[in-house]
């Protein structure tokens, strides 16, 4: 179970980086209709919360410690945070249908958001390989001699 958590833990963190991406094909899509963040969109609202949840069950079943699994939580609540803003966003815009100064300042938090979700999910996928073991017998150690600075 926890080799299983170390791999979908990348997966999950590979989808979140892909977001970024996925925001940037919306971005610059021109000209941008309704389907231009369609990726962005499904990734985050159905790959990433799967992904989570997967993540979650596999840290409860490897027995992974509480903040472990606490922290494989926490992105679910970040992808909940992240459809609010979006559609926070969305809601202010002008009568015409054009940004407006909160609205962009709502949309700006979105994409703080999402980076602060990445980091979530490294701290998850590092506390997955921690659990699942040692490093690999190749790595090499340093030993520094006791006393001297490191």
């Amino acid at each position: 179970m926890r080799k299983a958590l170390v791999v979908v833990s990348l997966l999950l963190l590979v989808a979140f980086a892909l977001q970024f991406v996925f925001a940037a094909v919306g971005a610059f899509t021109k000209p941008a209709g309704d389907g231009a963040y369609a990726l962005h969109s499904v990734t985050g609202m159905a790959v990433i919360p799967v992904l989570t949840l997967l993540t979650i069950l596999l840290a409860v079943l490897a027995k992974a410690p509480g903040r472990l699994v606490g922290l494989a939580v926490l992105p679910l609540g970040l992808v909940v945070l992240q459809a609010l803003l979006a559609m926070l966003a969305n809601a202010f815009t002008d009568t015409a249908g054009a940004s407006t100064p909160v609205g962009l300042t709502v949309a700006g938090l979105h994409a703080v958001n999402g980076i602060v979700a990445v980091h979530v999910v490294v701290g998850v996928h590092r506390a997955a390989r921690a659990l699942a073991g040692p490093a690999p017998a190749d790595a090499v150690t340093v030993a520094v001699p006791e006393g001297e600075p490191a």
